[in-house]
């Protein structure tokens, strides 16, 4: 049985238009407004390096008071200055490819190759994603470490007998972290939530649903806010079932609109087909090749690249708190975080 192989229908910008419909601007986080494509950070990276500044003016100093006039020639008051500030990003270059023999296509009555292509996309989408909340780990990490946490609300009982309702995700609890951004703490949009937390939030009969854009699907939400739901997000399992064991521990997220900004940059090949020929005893195998180099940077912070993988930022690493620093003002970044049980 003749089986039509990727290579002979495969167009290189016909696939890549492809790719483009499930980008990651199909994920949650897209859509909700929490990240955003930043033209700034694309054109910084247009023509080529791995790190790029973006210089910004510091506020004007609101703590400092005016001066009160005189009639006296001799007091001269003296200016103050405007500072500037430094955001530092990453780029990060990544690949994967997918091999099937011809042999196991014929046997099978399908094309895998044809399979590895339908869901290419969707492995690409679920990467952004957690690459996107590693990231935002690491800025809570750097925060507890560097700031005495003065982004996140943590009231998780350290063990079993400690767990209450107190500990537990609530309304208080929520607006507790909003708070932690002052009179800012309207700024957040969307909260990001594991599903034993939006279990909670159900139970507590604390979720709304509205239609989306199109009326085909309804959309979580929370006081207002959309809610993402998203097993990725940190979560510490507990150690046992006795009342002394560690208790489960879970990591909710509050975002602000384009807290993070994302570019891409188009590798010199972003996709192609590879054939080994010899391979499989001369049957023939086919590996379709794609790259992807990425941005994703959250607002007011420096990428201190301490700790790297061939000069690209795992997923482990983009958790670390050493990569990260926060250069602006708690109130200018539209983040928080709360840990509870449950």
């Amino acid at each position: 049985m003749a089986v039509t192989q990727i290579t002979d229908v495969f167009v290189p910008e016909l696939y890549a238009s492809y790719s483009a419909i499930n980008g990651p601007e199909r994920t949650a986080f897209f859509e909700s407004g929490v990240a955003a494509n930043n033209p700034a950070l694309a054109s910084l990276f247009a023509d080529g390096g791995r790190i790029a500044e973006l210089p910004f003016w510091k506020d004007l100093d609101s703590a400092s008071e005016p001066n009160y006039g005189t009639d006296d020639p001799t007091d001269v008051a003296a200016p103050e200055k405007v500072t500037t500030g430094t955001q530092i990003a990453r780029m990060t270059s990544l690949n994967k490819g997918y091999a099937a023999s011809d042999l196991t296509g014929e046997l099978a009555g399908a094309d895998p190759i044809q399979q590895i292509r339908n869901r290419f996309g969707t492995y690409w989408q679920r990467n952004w994603q957690k690459r996107c909340i590693a990231t935002l780990e690491g800025v809570m990490a750097n925060n507890i470490a560097a700031d005495s946490g003065d982004m996140v609300n943590a009231i998780s009982g350290a063990t079993n007998a400690d767990v209450a309702d107190a500990t537990l995700f609530s309304r208080s609890a929520f607006t507790t972290a909003a708070f932690t951004s002052g009179d800012h703490f309207d700024d957040f949009i969307a909260a990001a939530v594991h599903s034993v937390v939006y279990k909670r939030m159900v139970d507590n009969d604390d979720i709304d649903f509205i239609p989306d854009s199109s009326g085909s699907m309804t959309i979580p939400t929370f006081m207002g806010r959309r809610v993402i739901v998203d097993d990725g997000l940190p979560f510490t399992a507990a150690a046992g079932t006795g009342a002394g064991d560690a208790a489960a521990t879970y990591t909710s997220f509050l975002f602000g609109s384009n807290l993070v900004g994302y570019a891409e940059r188009a590798p010199r090949i972003p996709a192609e087909v590879e054939r080994e020929a010899a391979q499989g005893n001369g049957a023939g195998v086919e590996t379709i090749w794609e790259r992807k180099s990425w941005v994703i940077h959250p607002f007011g912070t420096q990428f201190l690249s301490a700790t790297l993988t061939s000069g690209n930022a795992t997923l482990a690493q983009l958790k670390l708190a050493a990569n990260w620093d926060r250069v602006v003002d708690r109130k200018n970044v539209p983040f928080a975080a709360l840990v509870t049980n449950g």
